[in-house]
């Protein structure tokens, strides 16, 4: 975990090493104050002169000077460093989680993803920047605070040798009742982040059933659960503090009262005014390292379960993988399916597809209809490898899926989905998704194509009107014909429109095919559609039920031989006949 983490510092490196140097230098010289201070008692008390006096408080202001400037310097430097370190794995983190499959995502779970790029990443810059201030000033100041007591104070300064293991002990006891808080307080994160992204996704829908009290009793509920951990948590970290204030004034007691009798007793033989001051100071010196360290200790418990979940998504495996040689190029839109079945997890009971056996020409149309749940969908994402074939093989242009180049396939296999999703952005932009090269000129043809230019150009900024995230601003079949248009703009081998005109009248979905079948004749296309008249067309039409395919043909054929395509055509067409009445 910590190679894995130290390998994102990258450009930061120097300065995250710069900062325990300037942190040591800024240490030596807080240590050498003290012993000066404790000099210059001493030279008082014998009687110095003046230049004497001037020469010690000189020295003393420039160890202060140097001592501030080398701590600025390191409080720059750490800042810079740990919040560059952030970046870069908050980065890192969105660069694997891009190369994901779905089933890597689905693994996590988006709510869980969110929580590590943005809370997890959080914690663990502040445990950096600790660890490369904090954590390096405060051993050191201990061990340069020890050193310094000794010389000053000599058999007394065990003492606070003995306090080490009543702190050990002390914070061993809080990291082991408070660690697993920790590490379930983070899970019911996610589940909060869950909840709050669902309810803002789903806005529209909570407003229009009026259900804004239950949603808000919802994360409620969810809040008060990881605000009831936490608490646990904190009451038991919260002990930190009553043990090292204890610690404090025994010491402090035990200094006072025995040295002010040695100093009094020996006449300053044993123990003089200015090494008791000094003893004093660096007993503080100590104990301040002490009550940081347990700090540290304190920051590391919380943000070590953080880094655990940060690694996890760095060293997650893409589930999908290229070959060594991959193929580059797309021969043509022929689809074939051998002896292919499918379920979206190893530990599923049942196949989601099973036994598919097809063959598809390259420039054929191919409609696909089924019930709710028959696997349309799943057979679909087959194609361009979103998911690998559990069974069996899916070849396109001819050539296994598993041995191209995923850019190189995905880039001819374009897919307009019912969800569509537009980025925030202008028109343009959004279009250039499917080609970034295209001209003004290309992008007007796509939308005179899929129906879109007419109310493109009656905005008041035509293509440059900005869509709002997750294209707000616009009616779902506006959003539909302008995804359209972005994948004709692609102009791939293989067009899917997964249900994607379903939010369009029927005259606009019937010119949408007519306009394809004149501008990519070439091209394979694949519908899947709930209404028959968006197949009608089509050279065949597959019905799916169960996840196989009940029957294929032409719309003729299917009328006369399958009772599931024929019930499906009369339903609609007699709901139809209904609404003219």
């Amino acid at each position: 975990m910590l190679k894995q983490l130290a390998g994102r510092v990258r450009e930061f490196k120097r300065l995250s090493i710069a900062t325990p140097i300037l942190v040591a230098l800024e240490v030596v010289m807080e240590c050498i104050i003290p012993f000066l201070i404790a000099e210059l008692v001493n030279q008082i008390k014998g009687g110095c002169s003046m230049p004497t006096l001037l020469r010690y408080g000189l020295l003393l202001v420039l160890m202060a000077v140097l001592s501030l400037t080398f701590g600025v310097a390191a409080g720059v430097t750490c800042s810079t460093a740990a919040c560059g370190f952030a970046r870069n794995l908050r980065r890192d983190m969105f660069h694997t989680v891009q190369h994901y499959s779905f089933e890597n995502i689905d693994r996590f779970s988006t709510s869980s993803l969110v929580t590590r790029l943005t809370t997890d990443v959080s914690n663990v810059q502040h445990a950096y920047m600790m660890l490369i201030r904090v954590a390096v000033r405060s051993p050191m100041m201990l061990v340069f605070s020890f050193i310094m007591a000794f010389i000053m104070g000599g058999q007394m300064a065990w003492i606070f040798v003995g306090l080490v293991p009543l702190l050990a002990a002390g914070l061993i006891c809080i990291a082991r009742f408070a660690m697993p808080l920790f590490r379930r307080v983070f899970k019911k994160y996610d589940v909060l982040n869950a909840s709050i992204q669902e309810n803002v996704k789903g806005m529209r829908v909570v407003k229009s059933y009026v259900r804004e009290r239950d949603e808000q009793k919802k994360f409620a509920a969810a809040a008060d659960d990881v605000c009831a951990d936490f608490t646990r948590a904190e009451r038991i970290l919260a002990f930190n503090g009553p043990l090292m204030q204890f610690c404090l004034y025994s010491v402090m007691l035990f200094v006072q009262g025995f040295g002010s009798y040695l100093v009094i007793t020996t006449r300053g033989t044993d123990l003089d005014i200015g090494q008791m001051s000094a003893l004093l100071t660096y007993g503080m010196m100590i104990l301040s390292s002490l009550m940081m360290l347990s700090m540290i200790f304190v920051m590391l418990t919380l943000s070590a379960e953080s880094a655990k979940r940060i690694v996890e998504v760095l060293e997650e495996k893409p589930t999908l993988t290229e070959c060594a040689n991959p193929v580059t190029e797309v021969a043509d839109g022929s689809v074939d399916f051998c002896g292919v079945s499918f379920k979206y997890s190893a530990k599923a009971d049942r196949m989601a597809l099973a036994d598919i056996d097809l063959h598809i020409r390259s420039g054929e149309t191919i409609g696909i209809v089924g019930t709710t749940g028959s696997s349309k969908s799943s057979l679909i994402q087959l194609i361009s490898r979103l998911y690998d074939a559990t069974e069996g093989t899916v070849r396109v242009g001819g050539v296994d899926v598993r041995d191209y180049s995923l850019h190189a396939l995905r880039n001819q296999v374009a897919v307009v989905l019912q969800k569509n999703i537009l980025f925030s952005g202008t028109i343009k932009e959004n279009l250039r998704w499917g080609n970034p090269e295209a001209t003004d000129a290309e992008m007007e043809e796509a939308c005179r194509l899929a129906c879109a230019d007419e109310f493109i150009r009656s905005f008041p900024d035509g293509y440059d009107t900005y869509i709002e995230q997750g294209g707000a601003n616009v009616s779902g079949g506006q959003k539909q014909r302008l995804c359209i248009a972005r994948a004709l703009l692609k102009k791939p081998k293989i067009l899917i429109l997964d249900d994607s005109t379903s939010a369009v009248d029927t005259r606009t979905d019937a010119m949408i095919r007519a306009a394809m079948r004149e501008f990519i004749p070439s091209t394979t296309k694949i519908i899947i559609a709930q209404r028959t008249a968006s197949v009608e067309d089509a050279d065949r039409i597959l019905v799916m039920d169960g996840g196989r395919i009940s029957a294929c043909g032409t719309h003729a054929e299917l009328m006369q031989s399958c009772a599931i395509y024929r019930e499906t055509y009369i339903s609609q067409n007699k709901a139809g006949e209904d609404d003219a009445e």
